[in-house]
């Protein structure tokens, strides 16, 4: 992995830049930051998942194994960091149509993740799969979330009506180590759940068996993913700024905030980096977007995550970013060698405007566009960013992965808040409990159902 951040710079972008004034007065805050990482590491389990899991890697991938020699189908059902993870592993490292390959061609089971409570989305995997054949995933740390539970009810309810009394077999549960609804359950049932060790937060878990579990049962070697995370680790620990790729990243989008750049644009040119993105975007807005910093003061922290895909993305939203307002960073993501090299053929008739692209192959064409679309933002004096994967597989994405956590971990050392609670969240969560009348919350039902001064002037119906 190379990561390049001179646009960044006042000297690539002009005035709308980081000055080396700027770098150096912020640096002077890495002493710090540094000993903060340092010294809350064991608060940050997620770090040490690379080190101490063999045995239960090793258990996980035997549970792969099983999973697939019995099923047909693997459906994680979570939400947030319960399912991301696993999404970007998946379109990560696998075939980018692996669920219609013949079943020799792919690692065993079909794989897919439902991380939502839309009636048509579920109804729709249930419309294509037999939930007989089928291992189901259920993953909540806390074992209370509302929209994991109420998959689980359902799955239940289906596979009781279909198996009968062995359903329990078609069930993997991954929850906390001792309380919780789905601790509860497991210890009904006999089962021995998974556990998201303490410390690790479900946006830092997908080298938990949160994810882990996924990866096995898509035949990665779980020991590839480790391995990747390891290298991030080594240059991510380093106390020297410019030797230590996450404390740089941190550094310069904190100064970005601080200049008015509120969005966070990740926009990887590979298909199979898309839910990389939308995993990162989950990452970086829930860990840093606070309204108290570590004093108690109000801040209002944050940066605004958004996804793009180059190609695509260029025809929906470079337009904004090239002439819009200066209130973006941009972080490219490229590929250096795909697994297919594709060659583009001559044209079916004799058209002079597009004869220059026979015999040149895509590979160029994505290399090419990625190359024209940091040049345009970089002319417009928008800051940007270039990380290259030198291809999509475990270790490369494991490491990818794991410096970005790193990186969110420095960024709110820089930013001097707590990137690890998500009281926001919270607070919806909350609101749900009672809007479905969950006990305990009947305060919170009454204030939300008291009648709110509105304007019926703007209201319309059509």
């Amino acid at each position: 992995m190379r990561i390049d951040f001179n646009n960044m710079l006042d000297t690539a972008v002009g005035e709308h830049g980081i000055t080396m004034a700027e770098v150096e007065a912020e640096a002077a805050k890495v002493p710090a930051v540094h000993a903060a990482m340092t010294a809350k590491k064991d608060e940050m389990a997620w770090r040490a998942l690379p080190y101490n899991q063999d045995a239960i890697a090793r258990d996980i991938t035997d549970k792969g194994n099983w999973i697939n020699d019995h099923f047909q189908n693997f459906v994680v059902l979570g939400i947030g960091g319960s399912a991301l993870g696993s999404k970007a592993l998946f379109t990560g490292t696998k075939h980018l149509r692996y669920n219609e390959l013949k079943r020799a061609e792919r690692a065993g089971c079909r794989f897919y993740v439902v991380d939502n409570v839309d009636p048509d989305g579920i109804q729709a995997l249930f419309d294509i799969i037999d939930p007989a054949e089928t291992c189901f995933h259920v993953i909540s740390k806390s074992g209370n979330t509302v929209e994991t539970m109420s998959q689980f009810m359902i799955v239940l309810h289906m596979l009781k009506e279909t198996i009968g009394d062995d359903f329990m077999r078609n069930i993997v549960l991954t929850t906390d180590k001792e309380t919780g609804i789905l601790r509860n359950i497991a210890n009904a049932y006999n089962m021995t759940p998974y556990v998201v060790p303490d410390g690790v937060g479900g946006r830092f878990s997908v080298l938990s068996p949160v994810g882990l579990v996924s990866a096995a049962v898509l035949g990665l070697d779980i020991q590839m993913l480790f391995e990747g995370a390891r290298k991030a680790d080594e240059k991510c620990t380093k106390s020297d700024l410019y030797e230590n790729p996450a404390y740089m990243y941190a550094m310069l989008q904190t100064i970005a905030m601080h200049k008015g750049c509120n969005i966070s644009v990740m926009m990887p040119y590979a298909d199979g980096l898309a839910n990389t993105a939308e995993w990162y975007a989950q990452l970086w807005a829930e860990s840093l977007g606070k309204q108290y910093d570590l004093s108690g003061e109000i801040v209002h922290a944050g940066q605004t995550p958004v996804r793009a895909l180059g190609v695509t993305d260029q025809h929906s939203q470079i337009q904004l970013y090239t002439e819009g307002p200066f209130d973006k960073v941009i972080t490219f993501v490229g590929v250096e060698n795909f697994d297919t090299v594709m060659p583009i053929p001559k044209p079916p008739i004799d058209v002079q405007d597009a004869s220059y692209l026979e015999g040149q192959t895509l590979n160029k064409l994505i290399a090419s566009e990625l190359a024209a679309t940091e040049y345009a933002v970089t002319q417009a004096g928008k800051m940007n960013m270039m990380v290259t994967l030198s291809e999509l597989g475990p270790v490369e994405l494991s490491e990818f992965l794991f410096f970005l956590e790193m990186a969110t971990a420095a960024a709110g050392e820089f930013l001097g808040i707590n990137a690890f609670d998500q009281p926001g969240v919270e607070a919806g969560k909350i609101a749900t409990f009672a809007l479905m009348g969950r006990s305990g919350y009947e305060e919170k039902a009454k204030e939300l159902s008291s009648p709110k001064a509105q304007n019926d002037k703007f209201i319309f119906e059509l």
